[in-house]
């Protein structure tokens, strides 16, 4: 499957969508977004009121949309897109390895 993707304001936004089979809605959107000096971040995923879908298209699309938001709220008013320190219940010696 081909994955949709954009250049918006010079990141890229990639759609990161999982499927669920079984399930009415079985499309969960997500996107990975990359800026201009090659960071990724970790798959964000759509808010949970709009997180799953019918349709890969539609997910793709509503990926990329929210892709966009983000990035036009962190260029814009100052919200962190990429975490700047290590995720909660790592040790600092278990990090210095």
């Amino acid at each position: 499957m081909n994955s949709l993707h954009c250049v918006h304001r010079n990141y890229t936004i990639t759609a990161n969508v999982e499927e669920h089979p079984g399930i009415p809605t079985p499309w969960a959107g997500g996107c990975l977004i990359t800026s201009p000096d090659g960071h990724t971040t970790r798959r964000l995923p759509l808010p949970l009121k709009v997180a799953f879908l019918s349709e890969l298209e539609n997910a793709q699309r509503a990926s990329i949309a929210h892709g966009k938001w983000l990035v036009d709220q962190q260029l814009d008013r100052g919200q962190a897109l990429f975490e700047t320190h290590p995720p909660t219940g790592i040790s600092a010696a278990a990090r210095s390895n």
